[in-house]
């Protein structure tokens, strides 16, 4: 028999999630709470909130779901997994006390000096004035963080000490993000990249890298945003799946930072249940953390997730279930997307611009934030709206294949990078 599946969330990773599940021979019915206009057509969308605890377990015991699979962070933080399981659903995703690897960044700063985990030195505030004096007799640059969720925006690389006030003030004095508390990290230098892993317990199987590219404009310029593309290269770059990143570097990355906080989480009795995300940095010290994340990456889980070869439904179970994972068999092939934005994003931006995709779009598109309109035309509903995707043996011919996608869709207030990968073509 078939599995009945919700996937909780309504992004381009929840639409690569539920398109990943549309191939597994285990699925049948998908639905999606709340869904997008893209994900419509893969799966059935609920018109509930992803922090609807309430409501999304109400609709599992009514239609009888196999498998829960959680995307945002929110419903995480919201204790869906807490509630789902007491009554006795089966679900993937990570307990809300185990989430504070995401929610608070104290927490996972102090997890990583405790197991030796590589990271920046830091120091936490609440305190404007003591933060802005602390910042003072620092060096330049420095990052500002936001304790707890931001959706991927509270953290400002301030190069000046006017950036660095202007970003103590919006997050302990105005509370753009909620509550105020700060992290003050020293600043490193060197490429980022993205290592999820699937981890239960102690058990962690590592998916391939990816690199995103967070600032708005090409040659990363502009401010930080939720991600505007991602890559991840064919094996000829090595296991990894990025050139940059060498089978040792891999190694290190899954050994010495991954492993230990699977363990110290576990030996605290919050174990991981569902994808660790680690925002990684190649620094010439070596591999060091910049942040954990309690759920897949987005915009990295779409470039990732079409390499999976192994039946995802498999993994979400044993994750669910606490058994063994599968061994991951991954496609050797690269993959590279280009998120198309609302003009002004990520501050504020208009909604309702209508899109026309190109008829017989050959590649991948994934729907981030859109609707479909009374008359049933596809509209902008968000920041981020859609990301082309495509497959290819190379990194250059899938950059080749994305951008000529990209100019199949049509829309009058999109914006995109041109320069994605751009380290190794």
């Amino acid at each position: 028999m078939k599995q009945t599946v919700l996937v909780v969330g309504g992004g381009g990773r929840e639409h690569a999630i539920v398109d990943a599940l549309s191939r597994s021979a285990k699925v049948g019915k998908i639905y999606c709470a709340p869904g997008n206009a893209g994900i419509a057509a893969q799966a059935e969308c609920v018109p509930l909130k992803d922090t609807d605890v309430d409501g999304l377990l109400a609709f599992a015991r009514e239609k009888a779901i196999d498998l829960t699979v959680v995307g945002p962070e929110a419903a995480l933080a919201a204790g869906i997994v807490d509630r789902f399981r007491a009554a006795g659903l089966k679900i993937f995703g990570h307990t809300q006390a185990a989430t504070a690897i995401e929610s608070s960044k104290e927490f996972a700063k102090e997890l990583m000096f405790q197991r030796r985990v590589p990271t920046a030195s830091y120091c936490t505030f609440r305190d404007y004035s003591q933060a802005l004096t602390y910042v003072r007799a620092g060096s330049l640059p420095t990052v500002v963080k936001y304790d707890g969720l931001a959706a991927g925006k509270g953290v400002v690389v301030a190069m000046t000490l006017e950036e660095a006030e202007a970003a103590l003030r919006d997050m302990l004095l105005d509370g753009r993000y909620g509550e105020g508390k700060v992290v003050i990290e020293e600043f490193l230098t060197g490429p980022e990249f993205s290592l999820m892993a699937f981890v239960s317990g102690r058990q962690v199987a590592p998916m391939v890298c990816a690199q995103d590219h967070k600032r708005a404009f090409d040659g990363d310029k502009g401010p930080n945003t939720g991600g505007m593309g991602a890559y991840t290269e064919a094996f000829a770059a090595g296991r990894s799946g990025l050139s940059f990143i060498s089978d040792a570097d891999y190694g290190f990355a899954v050994t010495k930072i991954l492993q230990p906080v699977a363990d110290a989480m576990a030996d605290a009795g919050t174990p991981l249940t569902g994808v660790l995300y680690g925002g990684l940095m190649k620094t010439p010290d070596g591999i060091k953390v910049i942040e954990f994340n309690a759920r897949f990456g987005d915009p990295e889980t779409e470039v990732v997730l079409p390499r999976l070869e192994t039946d995802i439904y498999d993994v979400f179970e044993a994750v669910a279930c606490g058994g063994p994972i599968p061994q991951l068999h991954w496609k050797d092939e690269s993959v590279l997307g280009v998120v198309l934005a609302s003009n002004g994003y990520p501050g504020s931006y208009a909604k309702g611009a209508p899109i026309d995709i190109a008829p017989g779009y050959a590649e991948r598109v994934y729907h981030m934030g859109t609707k479909r309109a009374d008359d049933g035309r596809l509209q902008t509903a968000g920041g981020r709206v859609l990301m082309a995707v495509a497959s290819a043996p190379s990194t250059p011919e899938a950059a080749r294949r994305c951008y000529a996608a990209v100019g199949q869709i049509q829309c009058d207030n999109l914006f995109y990078r041109r320069d994605i990968a751009k380290f190794v073509l």
